[in-house]
């Protein structure tokens, strides 16, 4: 029996998921024009993205 090491699920894509669902529907309910649904889309998962780096990245790691 060696040692087993345990790994961990990555689950970051929740995170751009969510980003990209918010800034779609927030697109699609400010009613301005297509493009703008798009452009949501696009907020949303940078803000996912920058979530993860700098709140996310930081939580398991020991002070």
């Amino acid at each position: 029996m060696g040692h087993h090491k345990e790994e961990k699920d990555n689950l970051d894509y929740i995170y751009y998921l969510v980003g990209l669902f918010t800034g779609l529907f927030i697109g699609f309910i400010l009613n301005v024009g297509f493009t703008w649904i798009f452009v949501g889309g696009i907020l949303g998962l940078l803000t996912a993205a920058g979530f993860i780096a700098v709140l996310v990245r930081g939580r398991n790691e020991e002070a």
